[in-house]
């Protein structure tokens, strides 16, 4: 039998920011790099911070956010790398806790036990950046091999304008050799 697309396989996790809406930025990058990709989505991402049916469609295979039932297929072939994009406070505290309580949780939980590198690019306010549990929780990723991106609060710089959220740096990321 012969592997249906022999391109390597990108988790894209997606948390409930409201820059989720623009996954689709992401998607058609890594398309564009020659990725295969599906998105697994966070149960409030998948609940309305991005057009599902889009992301859907781009990809070609329908957006997870709950576990499958025992005896059903895999839906996606094992990840050659993950991006989480956006991370939001709650799911970069959980992940670093072990707290694998959604399947977008419990993914990440288990790509540092296979070995599969996983890229981050952070979306959290400036007021919870501060909060101690953050810190230690991007201590502890980053001693996992967790790569991350530059912060992003989605505040409104001085000029007026809200900052580019930088999708193609998570492909940059997990695309570097070495750690």
């Amino acid at each position: 039998m012969t592997d249906p697309d022999p391109r390597p396989f990108l988790y894209v996790v997606v948390c409930a920011a409201g820059i989720a809406a623009d996954v689709g930025t992401l998607i058609t990058a890594a398309r564009e790099r020659d990725w295969e990709v599906g998105v697994i989505a966070t149960p409030v991402a998948a609940a309305g911070f991005f057009d599902r049916a889009a992301v859907e469609a781009r990809t070609g295979r329908t957006v997870r956010s709950a576990w499958r039932m025992p005896g059903d297929p895999r839906p996606f072939p094992s990840p050659d790398a993950v991006v989480v994009a956006p991370a939001t406070f709650n799911t970069i505290n959980k992940w670093a806790a072990g707290l694998a309580d959604t399947l977008a949780v419990a993914t990440l939980c288990e790509a540092y036990g296979l070995g599969v590198p996983v890229a981050v690019l952070p979306c959290v306010a400036d007021a919870l950046t501060v909060h101690p549990a953050y810190e230690d929780s991007l201590t502890r990723l980053r001693g996992m091999g967790v790569r991350f991106g530059a912060p992003y609060s989605g505040e409104v710089g001085e000029d007026g304008v809200r900052p580019e959220f930088g999708w193609e740096r998570a492909l940059d990321l997990v695309e570097r050799s070495g750690t």
